[in-house]
């Protein structure tokens, strides 16, 4: 990922170091966490895209003011249009189907499948990336899916529209992140992420006017869902930040807290913890993750936008 600017320092501190750095982006890691919580509790009583509307309200206003920060305002002349149209179509994919799948899905279940989206990006690496996948990454990548196969095996009661909808988000962020590796250093990150947060909004809102069912809830609640997506708003800035002082190759690895993270939510919050086969899914594909992560060639890794 291309790092954004920096105001320097004349004697820098720990604020500006790795560490902090570290710090950020598991503060970002909670919030995410926190954020799926809260949408799973809202879907309950609001329609999914209602809630994923308030999302990228507040997304989009953090976009824009990244535009203006960095003087970026105009980012419809930046090059490589139409790619940046599939990668932030593809991240408004992954936002109505994961959102969609909460309605029925397990919080853990859920998460679990979501995060073999780096799997499927190693998978698709060598077509569309033009990429060499070693041996051992390989095997990672089989390990992964085999503990995918734990959790939405047979007999296990998850619901397979849920199901469904949550494999086609994580290839839908597969793809994503295949389209972030191929703008990296070409395209500024700031107009990256105000794009794909104005072409989710704009989706958002088509899907909105076109469902029949969506109704504008009262201004308390419009104002919870809000204050939900400014904490999804936040998450977006530590990650920003985390990046900004850290090493992505550094970084990626912990993203499997989130992972655990939901885990302890879905047990204490939903009431729902997974049973033996499903950690033991979970476990795989948080071992395969980060083996991947770490082995990876190069340290591009994930942009901050996240479903």
């Amino acid at each position: 990922m291309s790092a954004l600017p920096a105001t320097a320092a004349p004697l820098p501190d720990w604020r500006h170091g790795p560490g902090a750095g570290v710090l950020l982006f598991l503060g970002a890691l909670l919030l995410f966490a926190f954020y799926d919580a809260f949408a799973k509790q809202m879907v309950a009583s609001h329609a999914p895209v209602v809630v994923n509307l308030s999302r990228y309200v507040c997304i989009s206003t953090v976009g824009l003011g990244l535009l203006l920060r960095h003087g970026q305002l105009r980012f419809w002349r930046q090059p490589h249009q139409a790619l940046l149209l599939a990668r932030s179509s593809m991240l408004a994919l992954v936002a109505t189907c994961f959102m969609t799948a909460l309605v029925t899905m397990p919080l853990a279940e859920a998460t679990a499948i979501y995060f073999t989206a780096p799997l499927l990006m190693v998978a698709l690496a060598p077509a569309l990336l033009g990429e060499r996948v070693r041996r051992a990454q390989w095997l990672a990548v089989a390990g992964g899916f085999a503990g995918m196969l734990l959790i939405v095996r047979p007999g296990h009661d998850l619901p397979r529209a849920g199901t469904l909808l949550m494999a086609v988000s994580a290839a839908g962020y597969a793809l994503f992140q295949v389209f972030t590796r191929r703008l990296s250093g070409v395209v500024p990150a700031p107009v990256q992420f105000a794009h794909t947060a104005f072409v989710c909004l704009a989706v958002t809102l088509v899907l909105a006017a076109l469902s029949e069912d969506v109704q504008v809830p009262p201004w308390p609640q419009t104002l919870v869902l809000l204050a939900g997506g400014l904490a999804s708003g936040g998450a977006q800035l530590l990650l920003l930040a985390a990046f900004r002082r850290t090493q992505a190759s550094t970084l990626a690895p912990l993203n499997y807290v989130q992972l655990l993270l939901a885990v302890l939510i879905s047990a204490f919050w939903f009431q729902r913890p997974p049973d033996g086969l499903a950690m033991a899914g979970m476990a795989c594909i948080a071992v395969a993750g980060v083996y991947l992560a770490r082995s990876a060639a190069t340290p591009r890794q994930r942009h901050p936008e996240t479903a």
